[in-house]
């Protein structure tokens, strides 16, 4: 192999590959030595040089005395004919496994910085335990813990999903994506809404329950701009890109508050708040809604109370303006009056913001459903609610 032909055949592999020149003059100098110390009578050490410019090849050999000390050193360039013939081994025997573990290396540094960054690929092998992606040179892991319940995967279709982790392994790196993460709502909007890319919009907050309902917080530093509309776009356009991406599930964008009662009351949505009662630290509030609002503020199986504790960071008790009008006579009055005969004192109704359920939380520190309360009064569910 000539000096031309070799520099051409480093390119185009360099090109086909996607890997720097460099790096491949670099593999190439320590197959070079690999195969150098392999010949008979080789010396101990070698450095091999390759000039980029004309692909000559220098080898300087060094014996190694009892102290570890490189000595003798001494030019031990093989021949013409016998260095073509160790370059054509080096390249068959060497560098396709070193050439291997420079793109492994590679595709790793590729990715290791995008932990929180978004991919697109294509469903290819899926079952029970994972579903893999294809990223086009590399693969994406997306473990059981990290899908949507009843989301279908179907083989090769394009799915959005987030980077939580990039490892490196011995066969290259292995990139966990997720389709749970909030942070696959953030960057969705991101892709979607050139407000919040250029940081005109910020998204202040994110609660999500995984295909079921999201609320983000937005905020415009522009207030020429409204954050809302920015996200929603013209006619839901923007907003209807990112629910079609999350396979239907309900996005609620809210604009963030430094109010904390406003910002809490704009949380409920779709629910309507007639008032909050926010504790002096700003941990716990009271929220009242109509009576008929009473059930679509708590959400099915409480996912909308739970969002919105989460997005406000604020411990939310959600209670209808019955039962608030009546609280500490009507309703807690007759609830201690039942719960009495059974030993409790006192006490009142919270609602579990995980489950939606109103519970009786006795002075005692014992909590109780309404089914128990109900079974141990003698009175019905509604009738202990008062």
């Amino acid at each position: 192999m000539s000096n031309m032909d070799m520099s051409e055949a480093l390119r185009m592999l360099a090109a086909d590959r996607g890997i720097t020149i460099d790096a491949l003059l670099q593999v190439l100098v320590e197959a070079l030595a690999t195969a150098y110390k392999k010949r008979p009578g080789a010396a101990d050490e070698v450095i091999v040089g390759v000039n980029p410019d004309n692909m000559d090849i220098t080898f300087t050999a060094y014996d190694v005395n009892d102290d570890g000390e490189w000595i003798n050193e001494r030019d031990d360039t093989p021949k013409k004919d016998e260095l073509g013939r160790i370059a054509a081994v080096t390249f068959r025997q060497v560098m396709g496994q070193r050439i291997r573990e420079v793109e492994r290396e590679r595709k790793f540094e590729e990715y290791a910085n995008r932990e929180g960054d978004i991919v697109s690929g294509t469903v290819q092998k899926t079952d029970t335990r994972y579903t893999l992606l294809d990223l086009g040179r590399v693969e994406a892991l997306l473990p059981q813990a990290e899908q949507v319940l009843g989301e279908t995967r179907e083989p090769n279709a394009r799915l959005k999903a987030y980077i939580v982790e990039v490892r490196r392994t011995p066969k290259g790196p292995q990139i966990v994506v997720s389709r749970t993460h909030p942070g696959l709502i953030m960057r969705l909007f991101e892709m979607e809404v050139p407000e919040i890319a250029d940081r005109i919009v910020e998204i202040k907050s994110c609660a999500r329950e995984p295909g079921q309902r999201t609320k983000i917080a937005v905020w415009s530093n522009d207030k020429a701009i409204d954050p809302v509309g920015a996200c929603v776009g013209a006619r839901g356009g923007r907003v209807r890109m990112v629910v079609n991406e999350l396979r239907g599930e309900k996005v609620d964008i809210i604009p963030f508050s430094e109010d904390k009662r406003d910002f809490i009351a704009k949380a409920m949505s779709p629910a309507k708040v007639s008032e909050v009662r926010l504790s002096a630290d700003e941990t716990q509030a009271d929220v009242i809604v109509p009576d008929f609002q009473l059930s679509l503020a708590i959400g099915k199986m409480g996912v909308n109370a739970t969002l919105a504790a989460r997005l406000t960071g604020v411990r939310i008790d959600i209670k209808s303006e019955s039962e608030a009008a009546a609280e500490g006579n009507g309703v807690v009055r007759r609830a201690v009056e039942t719960t009495t005969e059974s030993g409790y004192a006192e006490g009142e109704w919270k609602t579990n913001i995980e489950t939606g359920a109103m519970e009786w939380h006795a002075a005692d520190g014992s909590i109780l459903s309404q089914e128990q309360v109900a079974a141990q009064s003698g009175a019905t569910t509604e009738e202990s609610k008062g």
